[in-house]
């Protein structure tokens, strides 16, 4: 059931709350943010607690668990209290932050992927300089770069995108000025590309270290199988990361730039079903750049049994 609230000459639809489509709705976006919130609390847990996971690796997913964290902490719930009352035309500021929030996080999210995909490259691809072009100050060089950037980003868009259009229909956070093209390219397709593009040297060079090392044993059958399973488990990892990346967020970020260029006929309903696949990215980061390593699982593991709130275990071998 839907009524019209009519405020400044503008039409808005308001949803029912009460039905049992929009109480599945919030029950999902609620589970995702309480996932979101659990997972990466654990990921920044144990990198602050555990001195042998103060790399400069981990500290670049420390910044990619904060910016999935916000996303369950702050997104997620301004989106629930948006959909409650779709047209609260008092809460022009709260929908703004919303917008603002999804834009910073969500360029967060993908400019620290774009950051651990140069760390992975360095230590792929010039393992001998890994150690003095990733250190601790070029970690935090990129986090502070991507942070400076998403809030820039995040308010700017905003900023230019006030005056850009009327809210009509439903006021949802997904409502995206047509200055977000611009925003679109600096946020996802510039950064995916790097990303694909360095993960493509990554494998490439994979594969020539694994077949330097297939031919110099090549009379050896358990080497060679090592090898194909060296080359097995990469292609897998490379898979899980791009795989993931490409299918969560592109779906969002081609339907917001294509709509206001076909006169906005994606319907809005679409659009907000590609949010929410974007922002279960936030639950899954935590399983592909932690819980792949073994050192995080046991960290986790002492995390979660209260272990480490009995003595002090900072020093602890993780392996």
């Amino acid at each position: 059931m839907v009524d019209t609230h009519e405020s400044e000459n503008v039409s808005c639809i308001v949803t029912d709350t009460h039905s049992t489509e929009s109480i599945l709705l919030h029950i999902f976006v609620g589970s995702i943010s309480i996932l979101a919130l659990c997972g990466n609390l654990l990921v920044i847990i144990a990198i602050i607690y555990f001195k042998q996971l103060h790399t400069p690796t981990n500290y670049l997913i420390l910044s990619l668990a904060m910016s999935d964290l916000l996303v369950g902490a702050l997104v997620l719930p301004l989106f629930i209290t948006l959909s409650l009352n779709s047209c609260w035309y008092l809460a022009d500021l709260l929908q703004n932050m919303a917008r603002s929030l999804d834009i910073l996080l969500g360029t967060s999210s993908i400019l620290n992927l774009c950051c651990i995909s140069i760390d992975r490259y360095y230590a792929v691809c010039h393992p001998l300089r890994y150690r003095n072009k990733i250190n601790v100050r070029a970690a935090v060089t990129m986090i502070l770069v991507t942070w400076g950037v998403s809030t820039l980003v995040g308010t700017g868009l905003v900023t230019v995108g006030l005056n850009d259009g009327k809210c009509e229909g439903q006021c949802f956070a997904f409502h995206i000025p047509v200055s977000s093209i611009v925003g679109c390219a600096l946020s996802f397709y510039l950064p995916a590309v790097v990303v694909l593009s360095i993960y493509l040297k990554i494998f490439l060079v994979a594969q020539k270290q694994a077949r330097s090392i297939q031919n110099s044993n090549c009379q050896s059958i358990k080497s060679g199988a090592s090898v194909s399973k060296m080359e097995r488990k990469a292609t897998k990892t490379l898979a899980i990361v791009m795989g993931a990346f490409l299918i969560c967020w592109a779906p969002a970020f081609t339907a917001i730039t294509l709509n206001p260029l076909i006169n906005h006929s994606i319907p809005m309903t679409v659009i907000e079903a590609f949010g929410f696949l974007s922002w279960s990215n936030s639950v899954l980061n935590p399983f592909i750049y932690a819980f792949f390593y073994s050192w995080f699982r046991v960290a986790f593991r002492m995390i979660i049994s209260g272990k480490i709130f009995v003595g002090d275990l900072t020093n602890s071998k993780l392996l």
